[in-house]
């Protein structure tokens, strides 16, 4: 089968190119911005890219066009497609039916963490030899990919039977044009991971209870032999779960069930109802990350996996791609780059990164490049998110609102520039040896971390 994927190059739409590849489907697609890590993942596997969204690509007479929730009606290839009659799907339709159907799916629900979790939760699958797939939202260190098919196994012994396992990043954000239900409404989930619950994208919910909303309908079709993991200190999960459920519920964050204890530098101990099960030795940082890691505990032992198991193989877990992720030290400084776009997440990566090099300056230079941030819904929050840093950069380019002003409260530390070149040569001029300089983005940022390396490395 062919399949002409539109919005490929998002990190969700892309993992569907690599499953549709991998099972055998020719897979063609085309997107309007085109930028690592997905485009070199596409181009490694052979999927022909095109830029644009012109409508001559229905000569390519695929079998079924695959639409990503980036097309909108007005789109000239989605016209093309609906004047010709031709036959589409939504991404995540197409994974339920084509790949999750007979599989023990394991979901990852939640404003932030999702895809630390499901990466946290394959590794682990992994080193208990269970060759999971997974469609993950960015490209976990351990595997270099985001999305691929699982192998059988052999069951482990409280299964009775031979299991495939997949786990999919479940986003809350509605799955296409003609879909507005949330993409996890898809997913047949047996295990699932509700992380946190917070207002994000602004763009297509009114308020938290619309979103609230969305989870109460994934939780109404877990099955009554499955288990919920959630935040036992989120209030917005809490009234989720009070609406009603069919399915048994293991909170972590709470004293008498999931717990992080003797938190140090160099790990944390894991507790279940008070009992030691075991101590995660890692690099990571944060107390988000140490969440994260106890969801993903739960959700495994769920699956089989003792604690003890799912504990060792997290001390060689090795992070995802734009989390964190390192991209170089010139000039004595350490350029970071990260996908936080939310206060939240914007103030536990900055949070994490202080207790890791304690004194040393951080700059942090931010793209409010998402549609809830772009609204400036969030712009309230923002200077508190950001007190942790040295100094601030904003890119204010596009924004509907006044990112000076809403950085003041951080008075001169703070500075907002909508020319992107300026930018640069503002955050370039500032660094000095010894600073930790953290781009935080959901997009490509123009280049941004090649080319301040290239200017640390001049000076």
């Amino acid at each position: 089968m062919h399949l002409h994927i539109l919005g490929i190059c998002g990190t969700f739409m892309g993992g569907i190119a690599l499953l549709a590849r991998a099972a055998g489907h020719r897979v063609t697609g085309c997107d309007a911005n085109v930028y690592p890590p997905m485009s070199t993942q596409l181009a490694a596997q052979g999927v022909q890219l095109t830029e644009g969204w012109s409508a001559d690509q229905i000569a390519l007479k695929p079998d079924v066009f695959v639409i990503g929730n980036v097309v909108t009606r007005g789109n000239p290839l989605m016209e093309a497609v609906l004047d010709r009659g031709f036959r589409y799907i939504s991404g995540p339709q197409w994974l339920r039916e084509n790949v999750l159907a007979d599989k023990w799916v394991v979901a990852v629900a939640g404003t932030h963490g999702k895809t630390t979790v499901s990466a946290m939760l394959a590794w682990i699958l992994e080193q208990a030899g269970l060759k999971p797939g997974f469609l993950i939202g960015g490209v976990p260190a351990n595997f270099g990919v985001s999305a691929r098919l699982p192998t059988p196994t052999p069951a482990l012994p409280r299964q009775g039977g031979g299991e495939k396992y997949f786990v999919v990043e479940a986003d809350e954000y509605d799955t296409a044009f003609f879909d507005k239900r949330s993409k996890f409404v898809h997913y047949p989930a047996r295990t699932a991971v509700l992380n946190n619950l917070e207002f994000d994208h602004a763009d297509i919910f009114p308020d938290l209870a619309a979103i609230e909303t969305q989870f109460h309908h994934f939780v109404r079709t877990l099955p009554a032999g499955g288990l919920i993991v959630a935040n036992g200190a989120d209030d917005a999960l809490a009234r989720v779960l009070a609406r009603g459920r069919y399915t048994p519920v293991e909170h972590f964050g709470v004293t008498n069930e999931w717990v992080a204890a003797a938190v140090g530098p160099d790990g944390f101990d894991v507790l279940w109802k008070g009992k030691k099960q075991g101590r995660v030795q890692w690099a990571l940082q944060g107390a988000h990350n140490q969440a994260n890691a106890l969801a993903a505990i739960a959700a495994a032992r769920h699956c089989g996996i003792a604690p003890a198991q799912a504990i060792a193989a997290l001390g060689a877990f090795e992070g995802v791609r734009r989390r964190m992720e390192v991209r170089g030290v010139a000039g004595g400084v350490t350029v970071y780059d990260d996908f936080a776009h939310h206060p939240t997440a914007i103030a536990a990566t900055l949070e994490g990164l202080r207790a890791k090099v304690n004194q040393s300056r951080i700059l942090a230079v931010l793209e409010p490049r998402s549609n809830t941030m772009k609204t400036g819904v969030m712009k309230d929050r923002l200077a508190a998110s950001l007190a942790c840093a040295d100094r601030v950069y904003c890119y204010s380019a596009g924004l509907q609102w006044d990112a000076a002003a809403a950085l003041a409260p951080l008075g001169a530390k703070a500075e907002a520039h909508a020319d992107f070149d300026r930018l640069l040569v503002a955050v370039a001029g500032s660094a000095r040896s010894g600073d930790h300089l953290v781009v935080m983005s959901n997009g490509g940022f123009n280049g941004i971390h090649e080319k301040l390396l290239s200017r640390l490395a001049g000076k």
